[in-house]
């Protein structure tokens, strides 16, 4: 049961991955970290900027289904663990490949589960790079997970055919009986009374995910249930103000201050022309309000709206059509990643691409980009570049 359970959440969670990197737009310039991905690194098609809502619900469903898997993850990891000891460790060339997967497939589950929880936590303890770190592992572990389901997903059918879920959650530990002796070893030879029943770690195991669920899933959701997500550390209400929502990334934690922010700031917008435009010179360009959302590869994300300028108007400005231009924005900040973001043609040329100036009716705070930012429908969080200083449009082919 808790294989295939398994089986189906990390697949989901495996395509939602993939969708986050395919999200990310590895093709265009610095938006991709993984050096000599060569085949790894492939994607089948240029992230769309509609529905707005798509990667809010990606993402949210790869990290707070990531989360709620974990309790059936160390179910399954202590349901096997005399299979680790097994004694001698090959019998047969068959055994030896799949004592290998299964080495691939539990380091690989326990790499990628640990390292997610902590990059959803912002605590990089680990001394190498996640974003590289996570796609690889991914490929590894995927690579041993299809493996150990060739082989063992037929063996899992007959099993669950055996016994009868109904009757089982009807039985009591007064009536549960240890399993019969089986070819793999995995019952133990004599085994002691049994302490829990088959129901009993079933409710056990997914109670748990019912509460991982429950203190995470608020995250995603603007509203009441996001005071329940306890294990976000960015994912609950700070106020009611027009700037009370999430930040991950302070100014001060990225070199910003307040001064080379203010009066003195001047946006670099190069193409065919360069210019550079104050923010009064911005607040007298045709300005156009919408509501988006920001999703956070952390799992979090919150809708607001947004006000400011079209991004395919700059573009014209410095003479690029645009329906050719990909753009290049680049921020005023000076530690960490993610101080520069391209965007694609179609995201430069959706109408709801914005140069932020405005949330909610007020100025964007200096924490949330001020003096100005970039918003784009459907795009990682992190490619809403804050703190802008230059847009760099180019044409790009199609």
């Amino acid at each position: 049961m808790f294989g295939l359970v398994l089986l189906v959440g990390l697949v989901i969670v495996a395509v939602t991955g993939l969708l986050s990197y395919a999200a990310y737009e590895p093709r265009l310039p610095g938006n991709d970290m993984t050096p000599g991905k060569g085949l790894l690194g492939f994607y089948l098609f240029d992230w769309p900027t509609h529905p707005v809502w798509m990667y809010r619900v990606t993402q949210g469903t790869h990290v707070i289904l990531g989360l709620t898997l974990v309790p059936v993850l160390l179910a399954k990891l202590w349901s096997v663990i005399p299979k680790l000891f097994d004694w001698p460790p090959v019998r047969s060339i068959a055994q030896a490949v799949e004592r290998a997967s299964l080495v691939l497939l539990v380091g690989g589950a326990v790499f990628q589960f640990a390292t997610g929880i902590l990059n959803i936590q912002l605590y990089y303890v680990f001394p190498f790079s996640f974003y590289p770190a996570h796609l690889y592992g991914a490929w590894i572990f995927l690579a041993a997970l299809a493996l150990h389901v060739a082989v063992r997903l037929p063996r899992a059918i007959r099993a669950v055919r055996s016994r009868s879920l109904r009757r089982e959650l009807r039985t009591s530990l007064a009536g549960t009986r240890p399993e019969p002796p089986d070819p793999d070893g995995l019952v133990p030879a004599d085994p002691a009374p049994p302490t829990m029943s088959r129901r009993g770690l079933l409710a056990f195991v997914g109670g748990g995910s019912v509460v991982m669920l429950g203190l995470s899933v608020g995250q995603t959701l603007d509203g009441p249930l996001r005071r329940t997500a306890l294990l976000a550390p960015r994912g609950r209400e700070y106020g009611t103000g027009p700037n009370d929502f999430q930040i991950n990334k302070t100014a001060a934690s990225l070199g910003v201050t307040a001064a080379e922010a203010g009066d003195g700031w001047r946006l670099t917008v190069a193409g065919v022309d360069r210019i550079q435009l104050s923010r009064d010179d911005l607040l007298a360009m045709p300005l156009h309000t919408y509501a988006l959302p920001i999703a956070c590869v952390e799992g979090w994300s919150t809708e607001q709206v947004w006000t400011g300028v079209r991004l395919a108007d700059l573009a014209r400005l410095v003479g690029i059509a645009p329906g050719t231009a990909a753009v290049t924005a680049r921020s005023l900040q000076r530690v960490g990643y993610f101080g520069q973001a391209s965007l694609s043609t179609g995201q430069v040329a959706d109408p709801r691409s914005l140069l932020a100036l405005r949330v909610n009716g007020a100025d964007v705070s200096l924490d949330h980009g001020f003096p100005a930012r970039v918003i784009v429908p459907n795009a990682p969080g992190v490619h809403n570049t804050k703190w802008v200083r230059e847009l760099d449009f180019r044409r790009e082919a199609r």
